[in-house]
């Protein structure tokens, strides 16, 4: 989410749907979203090698050498869907050589056997897309200066970062063929009817909504089924509280949603919901591999609408229950500041169970943070993240280390025994009081 200058307004996504669309409206979205997914590829294929690390900083100069490089014209694309697609894959790839240098500053960092002017060398090519470029080609480069004065072995550190790079650089490839973006200039709304730019010239395929809204900016279609759903972004007025004033701590968990330092719960049921649900997803895939298997098919050839459509019921209500919740705790609590603890980053293991990566993928941690953020800033609350480490081991009543066991935690010094989540609060709120 992001906010204007002025800071009164905050972007919300919405989603607007279709009524049900006849099978020539829905071809034809279908072979829009095919092309555009031809294009995205060609872009992904043209400029994902090393030799565009620094073009990539420029969508314009992409922009023109796509425009005549004939594919548009080969497809029949409207410019509005064809120049989209570019500029999405062309995000797509700058997101994708950011998540490749910080994997590599990542793995640099974890090295003991550089010195720290060493990964400072790294760092300083990692930022300047021309030299990283050069490194890759294994060109010569500009000399990157040694603050520290030690002698570098450049050479060695160019093969390492050469190295790096190539373990994790993929070439990215779109295959959903059930969406596409359009900007404003490629629709129009009338009558209740979303009209957009088809391949004949100076004609609009008309699709009926189900509700009166009109947007006036890029808009993402999907296709589902026999309608459509738009989602926009749109700004909403930053609501200001007089009353909110007071400063809570909380603990996000697994079992129950958030526990705060002065013992109240919000989200007490997220635990079993989620458990539940990742139970019937268990119990759903094991009758499925067995169909597989009788039919001798592969799980993907089955039936897979019916249980997306169950998937996306249960995450639906998941979601909608995590979003009450919260906002019952801000009508409660009335807070002006909420202090939570920055999110634990745990290595992948290898050895987890399929029921556990199904648990852990379903797990809401992420998405509750996200929702707290953004019903800070649409609220007007400061949201404050501290180092969690020492929230979990020690006892929030005299400092000493202690036990969990069976959700419960357990000083032997001092005798303190609360819920693990409650006792996690509370340290949250002694180590931000005493920052």
């Amino acid at each position: 989410m992001i906010t204007n200058k002025k800071k009164l307004t905050v972007t919300k996504t919405v989603v607007q749907y279709s009524k049900p669309l006849s099978q020539e409206i829905t071809n034809f979205l279908h072979s829009i979203a095919k092309d555009c997914i031809k294009v995205k590829n060609a872009v992904y294929e043209r400029y994902s090698g090393i030799g565009s690390v620094n073009k990539l900083a420029s969508v314009y100069t992409i922009m023109n050498e796509m425009r005549y490089c004939g594919l548009r014209t080969q497809l029949d694309l409207p410019t509005v869907y064809y120049e989209t697609a570019v500029s999405e894959a062309v995000s797509d790839l700058k997101s994708n050589w950011a998540f490749i240098k910080s994997k590599i500053i990542l793995e640099i960092n974890k090295k003991e056997n550089l010195k720290e002017c060493e990964k400072i060398y790294i760092r300083t090519i990692l930022q300047n897309n021309n030299i990283y470029e050069q490194v890759l080609a294994n060109q010569k480069h500009e000399e990157i200066r040694n603050t520290a004065g030690e002698i570098l072995n450049e050479k060695k550190l160019d093969n390492l970062i050469r190295r790096l790079t190539r373990k994790y650089h993929i070439c990215p490839h779109a295959e959903s063929q059930n969406r596409f973006t359009i900007t404003p200039n490629g629709y129009s709304y009338k009558n209740g009817y979303l009209k957009m730019v088809c391949r004949t010239p100076r004609k609009r395929v008309a699709v009926p909504m189900k509700d009166n809204r009109e947007f006036d900016r890029q808009l993402l279609i999907r296709i589902v089924g026999d309608h459509i759903e738009v989602t926009a972004p749109v700004e909403v007025k930053i609501k200001k509280h007089e009353d909110y004033e007071n400063t809570i701590y909380a603990y996000i968990g697994y079992t129950d949603m958030i526990t705060l330092s002065n013992g109240r719960i919000y989200g007490e049921k997220l635990g079993s919901m989620v458990t539940l649900e990742t139970e019937r997803l268990n119990e759903a895939n094991r009758r499925r591999q067995i169909e597989a298997k009788a039919q001798d098919r592969k799980i993907d050839e089955l039936g897979n609408k019916k249980y997306a459509a169950q998937k996306k019921k249960e995450h639906s209500k998941t979601t909608n229950f995590i979003n009450t919740e919260l906002n019952r705790m801000l009508r409660t609590e009335k807070p002006k500041r909420i202090v939570i603890t920055r999110p634990i980053t745990i290595e992948p293991k290898k050895n987890y169970s399929p029921y556990l990566n199904r648990k852990f993928s379903r797990s809401f941690d992420n998405y509750v943070r996200e929702r707290i953020r953004y019903k800070g800033r649409l609220h007007n609350i400061d949201i404050v993240e501290i180092n969690p480490k020492g929230t979990g081991s020690i006892c929030s009543q005299c400092g000493a280390e202690g036990k969990r066991n069976t959700g419960q935690f357990v000083c032997g010094k001092c005798g303190f025994n609360a819920a693990i989540p409650l006792n996690s609060a509370k340290n949250i709120e002694n180590i931000y009081n005493k920052s």
